[in-house]
């Protein structure tokens, strides 16, 4: 399948890349690292508890982290939490080359993931009576969004992908549309302008009427952060720092202030399907062309922490939750749900009930995160190897390996052993990576 052909069926969606692919596990990859930390005495609500010891099923978290890179992936890291009782650990190597490894508490970018700090940032503004989520996007950006779209797509639309509004990635990387990685390479030190990217988006192909169906798009997000800062006449960049990482009492997340990341990290290898081979290392990136829909830095259990404050009320009030949580169907090329879509977090149900998150992809990097209704079931991951997978005649992605032993981690990370016999899992039950597979509405 071309990839001209992959970004009309909506594989731009999350920021353009799906997690998957291809060449072969170098040797270095093969060595393998697990770390492991135990309980901490604080559960969500900040009083003391005894950990569990059936809570976590630390062997079977310890054995399927290890089956990822066994599996192919280059390095995983992953951090997962019941209450009070905490288990974080790595397997395989930060660097192919040397044979680093990687370690749990890795710097990471988390792509799209950023989107739901993004909406907290907002919600702040309607609890304050700054913001009215179904005015007119026109009341407060009329030059960015003028004439009939500015008169009907609202801030609810651009937080639930409803706005009808296409997406940027094609117009910042047209080098895809011509089965080519050229534009990965030639943005790399690119400074982006978030108008820029929200004039590439505005100009796209619509994929429907406002509010007339759910169509992922980064562009969504990047007006919502250009409508942040017209609001509080203050950096998107400062008031997402102050008022919801700093909030949150989050110490390793972030928006970089340059190509490299300053904190331990992994290298990020890109496969693009297979149309870079070996897999090159993207770690180093100007991501201004994500701006507030994905270029994000944060750890897994910065990830963690986040969720726990905002379903615990300490982010956005009780009405700006339920509204975060009010959410439309996502369907896949099938018209099969695959999730449903909040404003800027989205509800995903397992075995063992609901939880609320996102997922992320970046060149390179990819990342899930989730937490049950009320924070005390939680796990994140982080991978470094994008786009592994091939493609089958029909053009559709195989299953790979990799996406079945991450859906085993991740089912003993938020239902316990006992949940299952992960070990007969054939493919992935739930999409880990369920923004990827989104297709655009047909008109």
């Amino acid at each position: 399948m071309s990839l001209p052909r992959l970004m009309m069926a909506g594989l731009a969606s999350s920021v353009v890349l799906v997690t998957l692919t291809a060449a072969a596990f170098p040797a270095a990859a093969q060595r393998v690292s697990v770390t492991a930390r135990q309980a901490e005495p604080a559960g969500l609500d900040g009083t003391a508890r005894t950990p569990d010891a059936s809570a976590l099923d630390r062997d079977a978290l310890r054995a399927t982290l290890d089956g990822v890179p066994a599996a192919g992936m280059y390095g995983v890291y992953s951090s997962v939490r019941d209450g009070g009782a905490r288990w974080a650990g790595a397997s395989g190597v930060a660097d192919v080359r040397t044979g680093r490894p990687v370690t749990s508490g890795m710097h990471h970018r988390i792509g799209s993931v950023s989107k739901a700090f993004t909406s907290v940032a907002l919600m702040q503004q309607v609890e304050r009576g700054r913001l009215d989520l179904d005015a007119p996007i026109g009341r407060y950006l009329p030059r960015l969004v003028p004439g009939e779209r500015g008169r009907t797509v609202t801030t609810r639309m651009l937080l639930n992908h409803t706005s009808g509004i296409g997406d940027y990635i094609p117009g910042a990387f047209p080098s895809l549309l011509q089965n080519s990685p050229a534009s990965l390479d030639d943005n790399r030190f690119r400074q982006f302008a978030p108008e820029e990217l929200a004039r590439l988006g505005l100009a796209a192909e619509p994929t429907g009427r406002p509010g007339e169906r759910a169509s992922y798009s980064n562009t969504n997000y990047v007006i919502a952060g250009l409508l942040l800062e017209r609001l509080t006449g203050t950096r998107v960049e400062t008031y997402i720092t102050r008022n919801v990482i700093d909030r949150a009492g989050l110490r390793d997340t972030y928006f970089p202030r340059t190509p490299f990341i300053p904190g331990p990290h992994s290298k990020m290898y890109e496969a693009l399907y297979g149309l870079i081979d070996p897999p090159r290392d993207y770690s180093v990136y100007n991501m201004s062309w994500a701006f507030t829909a994905g270029a994000l830095v944060s750890t897994m259990d910065d990830l963690n922490a986040f969720y726990r404050a905002l379903l615990g009320g300490r982010l956005v009030g009780a009405a700006q939750l339920a509204e975060m949580q009010r959410t439309v169907p996502f369907t896949d090329e099938q018209g099969s749900v695959v999730m449903n879509y909040g404003l800027g977090i989205y509800a995903q149900d397992w075995p063992c009930g609901r939880f609320w998150g996102h997922d992320g992809a970046v060149f390179g990097s990819g990342t899930v995160t989730l937490s049950s209704p009320d924070g005390r079931r939680q796990a994140s991951f982080g991978i470094n190897l994008m786009k592994y997978q091939q493609f089958d005649e029909n053009g559709q992605i195989q299953v790979h390996p990799i996406d079945i032993a991450l859906a085993q981690h991740m089912l003993v990370a938020l239902c316990g052993a006992q949940a299952g016999a992960p070990s007969t899992l054939k493919a992935p039950a739930v999409p880990l990576f369920p923004t990827e597979g989104l297709r655009p509405a047909r008109r």
